[in-house]
């Protein structure tokens, strides 16, 4: 479903003439002009000449997403002379690919969205180490934490060419307006932000609690915000359980907004009956029911596509606020491009993906966010964008991949079971914190096969 919901963002920001929503002109820098780009100038890296030779890539967008980046592999074929072929996966990607591979016909590139499939693949034989100049190509542009999620067992497979922001909160403009709230920047702020909406009559979050990604989310921003980096990565491996008094702690400042049914439309309750389209409405729609809802750079499009709201009008965001003592957190998810077949066209498109030539081009069209460090925000053709991808990159190495999407699927991406039921549990019932802790625990134990 998440996945699902992602690929809704493929839907151009500046088509829909959003309004500003940062005042920063840009900043990033660009090492090197892209062919074809408004700026001129020629190819970052140099391709091979590979005429007569056609290089399949399978990948999970379908609608505009594809066809923006159709664009992206126009622009490879005419600088190398290769024929490129696109084929739909599917929303289960790694099925697909596993039965490709079965076949003995896997692709020459694929991407998938979960740094656990990224490692699954590598341990099974299906993807190639990055030759060395693509390595060298990846090592400029991204930040180690990027490569680090493309890595396993020491050797780096892929490249992150595409990517989402899920530390934002959305908010309505008027509501704020009318309670006299302003964006905080800590979560105590948050708090009371909260009480100034509610107490303007209008219930100050929704969100989608019948999806239970959307609660993960919740808990991840919390957690790597109050606990850190290094602690996040200890929990996502489960090198440390879940009861670890982090968690505690983390579970504890979730139930200060949780512990308030007031503070949802029709309670609790309501939202564990609300799924995650539903949930944007309920703030921006023609009678707003709720006054925020965090989410990820994703709602903008679920906000034009169910709404009449313009963003940087009437929907604003702000970054989710730090949690204590913590920094402001940078919870990312995002598509890794790999290698199945150990081929010359198959390095050279994931060198050229590698680019900020390939980031540009796509970055132009819009719907689309780049990891990599070096793009010029100015690329990014509307100001909500463009705001959202300066928060993603000024994390550097201290934004962390979605924690749940690096679980085993049994516990971090299964509806009904895991950790999204034991959360939804836990809104249900806010003040068993040690409940919620035994049941993540014993959950978590099995997934990974410690229990």
């Amino acid at each position: 479903m998440r996945r699902v919901v992602g690929a809704l963002a493929a839907v151009s920001l500046l088509a829909f003439g959003l309004g500003a929503c940062s005042d920063d002109d840009g900043g990033g820098k660009s090492d090197t002009p892209s062919a074809g780009a408004p700026s001129g100038g020629g190819p970052s890296v140099a391709l091979p000449d590979l005429k007569g030779t056609t290089v399949q890539v399978a990948a999970v967008w379908t609608g505009d997403e594809q066809a923006s980046f159709k664009k992206v592999l126009a622009e490879f074929e005419k600088r190398t002379g290769a024929k490129t072929e696109y084929v739909p996966t599917g929303d289960s990607a790694a099925t697909f690919l596993g039965q490709r591979v079965e076949g003995n016909a896997p692709p020459d590139v694929a991407f998938l969205a979960q740094p656990g499939a990224l490692k699954q693949f590598a341990q099974k034989g299906w993807i190639k180490p990055l030759a060395p100049d693509v390595q060298q190509t990846v090592q400029q542009n991204f930040s180690t934490q990027w490569q680090t999620l493309a890595t396993n067992d020491s050797k780096l497979y892929g490249v992150y060419y595409k990517a989402a922001n899920k530390s934002l909160v959305w908010y309505n403009a008027k509501v704020f307006g009318n309670a006299g709230a302003t964006e905080p920047k800590t979560w105590d702020d948050l708090l009371k932000t909260a009480g100034l909406v509610s107490d303007s009559g209008t219930p100050p979050f929704a969100t989608g609690g019948a999806d239970g990604w959307v609660l993960t989310d919740w808990f991840e921003n919390v957690y790597l915000s109050q606990a850190g980096p290094d602690m996040y990565d200890k929990l996502a491996k489960h090198q440390i359980p879940w009861t670890d008094p982090s968690v505690t702690q983390a579970l504890q400042t979730l139930a200060q907004v949780w512990g308030k049914s007031d503070w949802f439309p029709g309670g609790t309750g309501g939202a564990l009956q609300t799924e995650f389209p539903a949930s944007v409405p309920q703030v921006f729609g023609d009678t707003p029911k709720a006054g925020m809802l965090p989410g990820a750079d994703f709602v903008g499009t679920n906000i034009i596509k169910d709404t009449k709201a313009k963003i940087g009008q009437d929907a604003k965001f702000f970054g989710f606020p730090a949690v204590g003592t913590g920094k402001p957190p940078v919870v990312t998810g995002g598509d890794v491009a790999v290698a199945m077949k150990d081929s010359p066209g198959a390095m050279a498109l994931l060198k050229f993906l590698a680019t900020t030539d390939a980031a540009q081009l796509w970055a132009q069209q819009g719907g689309y966010m780049s990891p990599n460090k070096n793009l010029d925000f100015a690329s990014y053709h509307d100001d909500a964008t463009r705001a959202i991808a300066q928060n993603l990159i000024a994390a550097g190495d201290g934004f962390r991949f979605d924690m749940s999407d690096q679980a085993p699927s049994a516990f971090g991406g299964t509806k009904g079971e895991g950790e999204w039921r034991d959360l939804q549990d836990f809104l249900r019932n806010p003040s068993d914190v040690q409940g919620a802790q035994a049941k993540l625990e014993a959950d978590a134990a099995k997934a990974f096969g410690s229990g």
